[in-house]
């Protein structure tokens, strides 16, 4: 036997390497408090998660530029960056409501990352006048340290596979939490996480990367079906803490209880996660790296799931501007901002998605905006009235397809329907604020991204998914 044949031979006979063991997951819990005009951290514990870290160990430093605030890990020796990741913050948006003016609050917030070989600095950044990340916070952490919380309860529940393409070390991880299913209504929520899961799929430009993603379901049954709406007299215990009426918003429903979201969302792969809350009445929220939230039993849970998802995915602003659930006054000055998808317009030769503008298009850009707000004032008034009544939900669906009717009456017939330009109106505010095309579904419930959106999603979907 010749010697060449004998090494052939030899290595077809070797196993072949395996692939690293992805490190531990760990998770460094926050308290984030102040006021409208102060702010402070408090390090509160650290915990090792059951699962292994699901992230993409190609991309470990976000260079995306998303988030009000970024937190970095980095080595206490070297100094060398090992992991960043941008996010916002209940905090964040509470700090604009009238409360913060005269109160101090505290709210839980976690830093998650794989597990370091050594101690690290955490550094925590917020964006400042100019919107440019500033250095705010530091703490250092060991992983040998005696006090981090190593032993996890028995997991309350198993996740459930919903949509599975590969490692998760390579795939956007989405966990999709339910919150007030009763025991008897299990299989509900993983018939509507599933119906979800495939709607989400269909939406562009999820739709096109539906092979980069992992989505899983899960869910810890209450003694009573349903989520708290404290504004009707309703309260009911929870899952994760989920309630209707955070910052005295009607149709605006988050968990304040990060502990408790935290520690039963470990059971299954995560990057990102939407609770999917038993409720009729139209409702969610969505906060960038946090989570999103939709009322699973509403007529419009098909947008409400994608657009709350597009907040939390993509840090994309909402564009709409004639809603009641607008915390603070119209800003005094105008800021470029960090999410993707509105701009300042201090300079229209050099916008944020330049490449992305039809030619020809004027910036800004003319659009019936008189005859659109004329028709929205009469729709907020009616809006307002059937919750003040607390009218059934169906009226409420109602109002809003008459709503979409309207504005499809005013916007078929413009030029500049399907333009990309920079329309007048978005962030919350009437003038000094552009988003990209006349429709999108950050604007209104028309069912579809813009071309900007679309981009700043799919950046976003590059970062945790495998190259």
């Amino acid at each position: 036997m010749s010697i060449l044949l004998t090494v052939l031979l030899a290595t077809a006979a070797a196993p072949l390497p395996m692939p690293p063991a992805p490190p531990a997951t760990l998770r460094v819990d926050v308290q984030h408090s102040g006021t409208a005009d102060r702010e402070a951290w408090a390090l509160d514990r650290v915990v090792v998660e059951p699962l292994p870290w699901p992230g993409n160990p190609a991309r470990p430093v976000d260079d995306t530029n998303r988030g009000a605030n970024r937190f970095e890990v980095l080595d206490a020796k070297s100094g060398k960056l090992l992991y960043s990741r941008g996010y916002s913050t209940i905090f964040g948006e509470w700090r604009t409501t009238d409360e913060a003016k005269s109160l101090a609050r505290s709210f839980q917030e976690s830093l998650r990352f794989p597990m370091p070989s050594g101690p690290v600095d955490i550094r925590v950044s917020t964006r400042n006048a100019s919107n440019a990340f500033a250095p705010a916070w530091t703490v250092r952490i060991d992983p040998a340290a005696l006090d981090i919380e190593r032993a996890s309860a028995p997991a309350p529940a198993q996740p459930i596979r919903i949509h599975y393409s590969g490692d998760p070390a390579t795939k956007v991880d989405l966990l999709i939490l339910g919150d007030g299913y009763a025991a008897d209504e299990l299989p509900k929520f993983e018939a509507q996480a599933k119906r979800m899961a495939e709607h989400l799929f269909t939406v562009s430009p999820f739709k096109e990367h539906a092979a980069d993603f992992n989505v899983w379901a899960l869910t810890e049954p209450v003694p009573v079906s349903g989520v708290s709406r404290p504004s009707t007299g309703i309260h009911r215990a929870s899952a994760v803490g989920l309630r209707y009426d955070i910052f005295g918003s009607e149709r605006y429903a988050l968990t304040l209880d990060n502990r408790k979201f935290r520690d039963l969302a470990q059971y299954a792969p995560y990057e990102f996660v939407e609770i999917l809350f038993n409720g009729q009445t139209y409702g969610g929220g969505g906060i960038f790296g946090l989570f999103s939230t939709a009322a699973a039993d509403n007529d419009w849970i098909d947008y409400l799931f994608v657009h709350e998802f597009g907040h939390h995915f993509a840090g994309l602003a909402d564009e709409y501007y004639t809603s009641p659930s607008v915390y603070g006054p119209a800003s005094a000055e105008r800021v470029e901002l960090w999410e993707p998808n509105v701009t300042a317009l201090h300079d229209p030769n050099n916008i944020k998605w330049t490449s992305r503008v039809t030619p020809g298009t004027p910036l800004p850009t003319p659009w019936p905006k008189a005859k659109f707000e004329a028709m929205e004032r009469v729709i907020q008034a009616r809006r307002a009235k059937l919750r003040a009544d607390r009218r059934p939900e169906s009226e409420m669906t109602a109002l809003f397809r008459e709503e979409l009717g309207l504005e499809e009456k005013i916007f078929k017939r413009s030029p500049v329907r399907k333009a990309v330009g920079a329309f007048e109106g978005a962030n919350y505010e009437a003038t000094g604020y552009y988003r990209s095309q006349l429709q999108c579904m950050m604007f209104d419930r028309s069912g579809e991204f813009c071309q900007v959106c679309s981009d700043g999603i799919t950046d976003i979907i590059e970062l945790y998914s495998a190259p």
